[in-house]
Parts: structure tokens; C-alpha cells; sequence
């Protein structure tokens, strides 16, 4: 009898899968070693009972691989029926601390995140892509009201009240977009976003989140804009934003994730092949290429003519976001007390439906 294989570890790359169930092409992609994780959207979902069917199977394809969602409520909720709580857009508990009552916007930042947290744990995905940290500076569509304040004070505050209720459901945090993305009116998505300002005015305000959280972020999503006066590169390709500052000067050890390789911010690093070799080289430990499986294929088919080789400490900081707290399923968390009072919380302050 041949000896069991052990389970691959992490690989560099996280991408996403066709539809509510896997396809042959999804399952030879994440059975590739360069895959590490994948992040589900809303075609991904059309009920409870499939999504728990569906990162089961991918479990079953490719063990220990990190199943992740853009989950932060208000407009970025990838899952919003059969039972899943329609959480609020973070810039209401922003509002909720100018009434002023900053004592009641931690404890609903706390109840959102662990409901949040909960529920996607329960359905078997591991990580949300939130807190949001960026300043809600006014100009920037794209985050508006996904920023929690325009005061960085506020914002540190509320960040470590959602990420004791992720840590209370079991899941790790992930901080965006850093140093800042709420100044430019520009969308990375469909742009290349420059912020003009100074090194010291963006360390002085956007930035300053990340120096408070620091040790506390388990993980950190750089944004896909270029800060001139500092780098000629992007903020996610930039060994001087990536290493001097969030792991030098901020004391960050956590998961760097680049932004999606394939929005137009990244386009100035050229293939998705340059731009994952780029931002792999300045310090990010897994890259995202999301919604086009043919650059997927690209990145996975170039990188292993590369024959890259996965740093040893980037796998030990990506199987470090794998949740250790067992997850309720969904009927034993209908009856948990801590999720009960979370929900009762939220809608004694009209932040979710009764």
C-alpha cells in the first residue's frame, strides 16, 4: 500500500470558479500548487444548502485551500438571501458614533462583524475581505459609504470593534485598502487612480489606521493606486509601501493579498504574469486574479515555467488565516445566544430589517 500524500500547502494564487457548482476546468485549476486560495462572488450563490455543497467540493478537490468572499455589508454583500442577514454599509456605524454614541457604534461594530463572520463560517468560508479602512474623504465613489469616517481616530476604533466580532465568529481580519483609497475620485476597477499627495500627508491621515492596528491586522489588501510623490508604482507593487512602511515601520507580519490582478489599476504592471511577479516581488504573499479564468490560466501556466518557489514564511502567514474555532452550522447558530443578541442589537438600531 503506497503512503497517503501529504495535503499541498498554499500556493501564491488565489482565483475564483464558475458557478454554483465546480466545473472539470475549476478543478484542475485548484488543484494546481500555485493555488491557495479562492474567493467566491454572488454568481457563486443561489442558496444556503448549495453554497455549503459548494466549499465542501472544493475542500474535497484540494484540501487546506482558503475560501474568501468580499463580504462587508451594504453594497459589497455577496450573499443576501435564504436567511443571510442583509448587514449595514459601515459608514452606518460611522454615524452611529456622531450622535454622538461611541460606546453603542463599537458594540454594533462588534454584533455586525460576528454576524457577518458567523453566518459565512457556517456555510464554510473562512475569510471576508473586510474591514474596510480607507477615509471617507467624499470624492471616491467606489468606497463612499463602505469607509466607516472621514476621522482616522474613529475609523482605528471601530476596525478593532469589528475585528473582535470576526475573532469571536472564529475568522481572521483583513484591512483595505492600504495606505488609503477614499481620496481619489478615481475607481481602480475601471482606472488608475493618483493620489498626489505627499509620503507624510498620507502617513498622517489615510495611513494612520494601519499604524495603530499594526500587529493586531491579520491581513492587509494594498490598493491598486499610485502615490507619485512616493513611488512611480502602485501602492500593491511597491517594495517602499509594502515593506519599508506596513511590515517596517507598522510592524505588520500578517497576509499581504494584492488587489484583483485583472482591474485596470494593475494593467500598468502589464500581463497579469508581469503584475503577479511585481507584486509578489515587492512583498504581497498571495495574488487575486478574479472573473477571468483565461488570465488565470495564464498566471498559473507562467508562473510554473518560472518554477516560483513560495516563500516559506508567506505559507506559514497564509494557513494562519485557516479558522481553528470550530464553525456552527446554521441551525445551532439560530440558537446561539451570542448571535441572537447580535441581531437584536442591530435592529433596536434599525441597521438591519426586524
Amino acid at each position: 500500500m503506497s503512503p497517503t500524500k501529504p495535503p499541498l500547502r498554499p500556493g501564491p494564487v488565489m482565483l475564483d470558479v464558475a458557478g454554483t457548482v465546480l466545473t472539470a476546468a475549476d478543478e484542475k485549476r485548484l488543484s494546481d500548487p500555485l493555488v491557495g486560495g479562492v474567493i467566491l462572488f454572488a454568481r457563486n450563490f443561489v442558496a444556503r444548502a448549495q453554497l455549503v455543497e459548494l466549499t465542501r467540493a472544493i475542500r474535497a478537490c484540494r484540501p487546506g485551500l482558503l475560501i474568501a468572499v468580499d463580504h462587508e455589508g451594504g453594497r459589497v454583500q455577496r450573499f443576501r438571501t435564504d436567511g443571510f442577514t442583509h448587514l449595514p454599509a459601515l459608514r452606518a456605524l460611522g454615524q452611529i458614533w456622531d450622535r454622538p454614541d461611541a460606546l453603542l457604534a463599537s458594540k454594533a461594530a462588534t454584533a455586525a462583524a460576528f454576524v457577518l463572520a458567523a453566518e459565512l463560517r457556517a456555510c464554510g468560508v473562512d475569510l471576508s475581505f473586510t474591514p474596510v479602512l480607507d477615509l471617507d474623504h467624499g470624492p471616491s465613489a467606489v468606497i463612499g459609504d463602505r469607509a466607516l469616517h472621514r476621522d482616522s481616530r474613529v475609523v482605528t476604533l471601530l476596525a478593532k470593534s469589528i475585528n473582535h466580532g470576526l475573532l469571536l465568529a472564529g475568522m481572521a481580519n483583513c484591512g483595505k485598502h492600504f495606505p488609503g483609497h477614499g481620496y481619489v475620485a478615481a475607481d481602480s476597477h475601471l482606472a488608475v487612480p493618483i493620489d498626489e499627495r505627499s509620503l507624510a500627508a498620507v502617513l498622517a491621515d489615510d495611513a494612520a489606521p494601519y499604524a495603530s492596528l499594526g500587529p493586531a491586522l491579520a491581513a492587509v489588501m494594498p490598493a491598486h493606486v499610485i502615490y507619485p510623490e512616493v513611488d512611480a508604482a502602485p501602492a500593491g507593487f511597491s517594495r517602499f509601501w509594502l515593506q519599508d512602511i506596513l511590515r517596517g515601520r507598522y510592524g505588520f507580519d500578517g497576509v499581504i493579498f494584492s488587489d484583483d490582478l485583472s482591474m485596470e489599476g494593475a494593467s500598468v504592471a502589464g500581463t497579469v504574469v508581469d503584475a503577479a511577479q511585481a507584486a509578489l516581488a515587492a512583498g504581497c504573499d498571495m495574488v487575486l486574479v478574479c472573473n477571468a479564468p483565461e488570465r488565470a490560466d495564464r498566471l498559473l501556466d507562467g508562473l510554473s515555467a518560472l518554477a516560483y518557489a513560495h516563500p516559506a514564511r508567506s505559507i506559514e502567514r497564509i494557513e494562519a488565516l485557516t479558522p481553528t474555532l470550530p464553525a456552527l452550522t446554521w441551525d445551532r447558530l439560530q440558537d446561539d445566544v451570542r448571535y441572537r443578541q447580535a441581531l437584536a442589537l442591530l435592529r433596536s438600531e434599525n441597521l438591519i430589517r426586524a
